[in-house]
């Protein structure tokens, strides 16, 4: 099988979440019936007949194949140039392309004169406590305002950053709604050595996370392999560390302030998977607070009194995004080898509705 590698895949999502605006007829569109290539793959000689969307779901991240069917059914999927049903076959050989009425967005990186709060710097890397609700780097609908544009403008006088190539820039990523430190590389080789010590699992990564529920024990070991939910793509699910689904994860966790309906912990990554302890807390029946994506959203523990509603809905509007901070950072300076511990203080939203559980709590316990 070969695919088309010069298609950035959290492009290829944004398109398909735009699928939903796509007419029936797609060459009304752009009045002259012209359509654009985003997307291509050419089946194995191997391979078995197979439905295309189950085809393209198994090449395709970030999308479901209720999009895919919607694609196939406004003609945008082609096999061999013409366009097809979403129950069409894939043959052997077989070239399947997603065709849209507009070119592929350019995906080259801008400099943005966006704020950034640098924790540490020095010539080979920055350290950034980035804020919840910056994305770290375009794609999927954000292709301005993120991280790595802002870094652009901030390293626009360095004639060795160049933003668009891809062995400077983040060595890691945290999501859109964490908040938290995030290091970056100025150099190839700065930046090989720091990814060499995530792949090692030698960094120290320290997380506090608001979660739904009591624990039992103060502290306790996650380990369950990490991979895309079959049921929702844009969710992680866990699944036996035995099984060959997903990659291997482990999540340690202590408690550091209980609340009885929620408890604050910290987490610490062993390992980095995407969504790693959002999915890992879903998993032990604890999903992070505000967390919509894995159910966080629900009052899921308490009592179901208006008082209660009502101060729920009031800690969900101080901190609209799952309370999940990336607390501390450490790691061997790529140059020198001096160890390198960074904290940053939770952020401001997630500070105010832990101090409104704290008086909540108090509330209750003296009445």
């Amino acid at each position: 099988m070969s695919i088309d590698n010069d298609m950035d895949m959290a492009e290829l999502a944004d398109d398909l979440d735009l699928l939903d605006e796509v007419e029936s007829d797609t060459s009304e569109q752009n009045g002259d019936g012209e359509l654009y290539e985003h997307f291509r793959v050419v089946a194995d000689k191997g391979q078995q007949l197979l439905r295309v969307d189950k085809f393209l779901l198994d090449h395709l991240r970030d999308t479901s194949r209720n999009r895919i069917q919607q694609a196939a059914d406004a003609g945008c999927i082609h096999a061999n140039g013409r366009p097809i049903k979403s129950n069409y076959r894939v043959k052997p050989g077989d070239i399947i392309t997603l065709m849209l009425d507009r070119p592929r967005h350019d995906t080259s990186i801008e400099a943005e004169d966006i704020p950034l709060d640098v924790v540490y710097e020095d010539d080979q890397l920055m350290v950034i406590n980035k804020p919840a609700g910056m994305v770290v780097h375009p794609g999927c609908g954000n292709y301005h305002g993120t991280l790595v544009n802002a870094l652009a403008w901030h390293l626009r006088d360095n004639p060795d950053y160049d933003p668009n190539d891809p062995e400077v820039g983040l060595v890691h990523r945290i999501d859109k709604d964490t908040s938290g430190l995030l290091v970056v590389a100025k150099t190839p080789e700065a930046k090989t050595k720091l990814g060499l010590q995530f792949f090692n699992k030698t960094t120290r990564r320290r997380y506090n996370a608001l979660v739904w529920g009591n624990f039992q024990k103060d502290e306790g070991t996650i380990v369950g392999n990490i991979g895309r939910d079959p049921k929702d793509r844009l969710r992680m699910a866990v699944f036996p560390p035995e099984s060959e689904v997903g990659k291997h994860a482990v999540t340690h966790y202590r408690v550091l302030e209980r609340f009885g309906y929620v408890t604050l912990v910290e987490c610490i990554l062993e390992t980095g998977r995407t969504h790693q302890i959002r999915a890992h807390m879903r998993h032990i029946g604890h999903p992070l607070f505000m967390d919509e994506r894995y159910g966080g959203h629900e009052i899921l523990w308490g009592t179901r009194s208006s008082t209660y509603n009502a101060f729920i809905h009031n800690c969900q509007t101080l901190c609209p995004r799952q309370a999940l901070h990336a607390r501390t950072l450490g790691f061997e300076h790529p140059a020198t080898g001096e160890e390198m511990d960074f904290t940053s203080e939770v952020a401001e939203d997630m500070t105010q509705m832990l101090q409104k559980w704290r008086t909540y709590i108090q509330g209750i316990t003296h009445k």
